[in-house]
């Protein structure tokens, strides 16, 4: 007979997900009004209706409209990242950071501007996302041990190849400074001017990766249990491992070449969910962070558009401005 209590736990979790998908359609409505000009609600809606037309329609459709739809993927994909890797690690402070995906991202693309010259995002998605998926595939050869993958030796690769990789990239920006000019906006993490068209090449593996997130899930409640009860209730830990690496580089390195490496949301998000939530239990947290991870960078670029203007922030500032002290607390937290 099966087990209700999975069901019934989400269940008595389904006003806490309905109120956090409100808090995210409020964010999304004010990410479509807010910014260096204000524009009415009233007129945001005749906007997306097509009610109305001129230069206020043509900000929400053609600049706010194309921002949030990126940044509501881009935090699905980062917020379900930080869950698995976390899960996959053990290790309450991971993040797809650890597995070096940020600093190979950013390699591959400072190194395709300085060598072919290029110049829009939508040129140089494909070389973060490769180099991206590389360097974290390279982080889980390092982590293997006698054919099983070890999660903190894999946690010690990621962050050993997320400085040589960030050496690297130093040294070829201050080799040109054309590379570095270019390359400069791309590595503090922004949404800004990010048209849709961005998101299609990588729309497939994220769509993907957040399929196999969920898939996953189960199995890395049974992780959360140590190696030894996994493999007794039948949990094959070593190819688990290996899906769930596959899975965050998959959402990780699309998020990455989408919006550049954004601090902290994939760290934040499951933490949230889980305090929230009051729950552990991956089977929950993962949609969750399918809500919080958007929730959180729409809020980070709603307020560096805000807390400056008419200039703004980009979100890889705020979110590493506001990302810093939580981890201060995680940690005093986790050493507790």
């Amino acid at each position: 007979m099966p087990d209700a209590r999975p069901a019934a736990n989400l269940l008595r979790r389904v006003p806490l997900f309905v109120a956090g998908l409100c808090a995210l359609a409020a964010c999304a409505a004010l990410s479509l009004a807010l910014g260096t000009r204000s524009v009415p609600l009233s007129t945001v809606w005749d906007a997306l209706s097509g009610a109305v037309h001129g230069r206020d329609a043509l900000v929400v459709t053609g600049l706010r409209l194309p921002r949030t739809v990126v940044a509501l993927a881009v935090g699905a994909a980062l917020g379900v990242a930080g869950a698995v890797v976390q899960g996959v690690t053990r290790n309450p402070l991971a993040s797809p950071t650890t597995l070096g995906i940020n600093a190979g991202a950013g390699f591959a693309v400072v190194t395709a501007i300085y060598a072919l010259h290029l110049t829009r995002p939508a040129q140089y998605v494909w070389f973060a996302f490769a180099g991206a998926a590389a360097a974290a595939l390279f982080a889980q050869a390092l982590a293997r041990r006698a054919g099983d993958l070890d999660p903190a030796r894999l946690a010690l690769g990621g962050t050993v190849l997320q400085l040589v990789l960030v050496s690297w990239t130093s040294t070829v920006m201050l080799a040109s400074k054309r590379s570095l000019d270019e390359a400069r906006f791309w590595m503090a993490g922004s949404l800004a001017e990010r048209p849709l068209s961005v998101l299609y090449p990588v729309l497939p593996t994220l769509v993907l990766g957040l399929l196999l997130a969920l898939v996953l899930a189960p199995a890395l409640n049974a992780l959360a249990l140590g190696d030894d009860a996994a493999q007794a209730l039948g949990v094959r830990v070593t190819r688990i491992r290996v899906a769930g690496g596959l899975t965050v580089v998959l959402l990780a390195a699309s998020a990455v070449a989408v919006a550049g490496p954004l601090a902290f949301i994939g760290l934040a998000a499951p933490h949230l969910v889980r305090q929230l939530l009051r729950t552990s239990d991956h089977r929950i947290v993962v949609p969750g962070c399918l809500i919080a991870g958007p929730l959180l960078l729409l809020a980070a670029d709603i307020l560096g558009r805000v807390v400056i203007r008419p200039s703004e922030l980009q979100v890889g500032i705020i979110s590493a401005f506001l990302g810093a002290p939580l981890l201060a607390l995680l940690a005093r937290k986790v050493a507790r």
